[in-house]
């Protein structure tokens, strides 16, 4: 066996912070005495079900995570610890008949607000973790960018779904990335203006490709000054499918990028203005 030291490296050429909190603390907990900020935290659907039933028919401590928790005081005055990442290795320990207590790391966290940052930090890098969860979470910690994004779509009609439901309604969406692209690229009334096609169109639900493809149109210089707003939404919503089935045709055609395809097909069919005579 070769072990080898941990040892530091060189960091003469950076500046590190002095931690704003003290150092976690480690205790023994019953799971079942845990609480779960539903603010940023999402529910637990039928996958996180069986991942669940999966850790607890393979319990194994080796394997453990400790999850991360803070202390809040409750509306009733009483101290609480709530869960800020690992909720379902907490359920899975409470619902396994020889788990009574696990170890859980406790930080310094008071408020929502920090503890939704402390939920950023924890899964920022992580599988499993969605952008619309980290978004949810960033929104909680006061995020500017976050906030920018959630008035966007509220203006616009859209509504930004934390999980997939079975059933979407015109405006649902799940493109965070898309959007939160959307308004770091263009001024807030700019990303309002282009999500209101799509919204007005009545799509259920508005996808990443809708998203750019409008985008293209709205804001490219070979297309944006041909149309009205309102005609792009009108040729949308009368195209419905039939113009994605030609956009996936096209794009595998021509080699493009199915959005861009997309574009292509509703510019086409998109009533276009009337030129001044000269």
């Amino acid at each position: 066996m070769t072990l080898r030291h941990i040892y530091p490296i060189n960091v003469n050429d950076l500046k590190p912070t002095t931690p704003a909190t003290g150092e976690p603390i480690f205790e023994s907990v019953d799971p079942s005495t845990l609480f779960v900020d539903d603010q940023y935290q999402r529910d637990i659907g039928e996958r996180g079900i069986r991942q669940i039933r999966k850790m607890i028919e393979g319990w194994d401590w080796t394997k453990f995570r400790a999850p991360v928790c803070a202390f809040e005081t409750g509306d009733d005055g009483n101290e609480v610890l709530k869960v800020i990442d690992g909720q379902h290795t907490c359920i899975a320990a409470a619902s396994h008949p020889n788990v009574h207590r696990i170890p859980v790391q406790i930080v310094e966290a008071p408020d929502q607000q920090s503890q939704a940052s402390a939920f950023i930090g924890q899964n920022v890098d992580r599988l499993g973790v969605t952008k619309l969860q980290l978004h949810q979470a960033a929104l909680t910690a006061g995020d500017e960018h976050a906030q920018d994004v959630q008035n966007v779509c509220e203006r616009a009609k859209v509504k930004i779904l934390l999980t997939t439901p079975h059933r979407y309604e015109a405006g649902d969406t799940v493109a965070i990335s898309a959007i939160s692209a959307l308004v770091k690229k263009h001024s807030v009334l700019k990303a309002r203006q282009i999500l209101e096609v799509l919204s007005n169109a009545g799509l259920a639900p508005i996808k990443d490709a809708h998203i750019k493809a409008t985008e293209l149109l709205m804001t490219d210089a070979e297309f944006c000054d041909q149309f009205e707003p309102e005609d792009l939404t009108k040729e949308i919503e009368t195209a419905g499918m039939l113009a994605e089935n030609e956009a996936k045709v096209f794009a595998a055609t021509h080699k493009v990028q199915f959005w861009k395809a997309l574009a292509s097909v509703w510019f086409k069919k998109t009533r276009k203005k009337r030129r001044a005579a000269p």
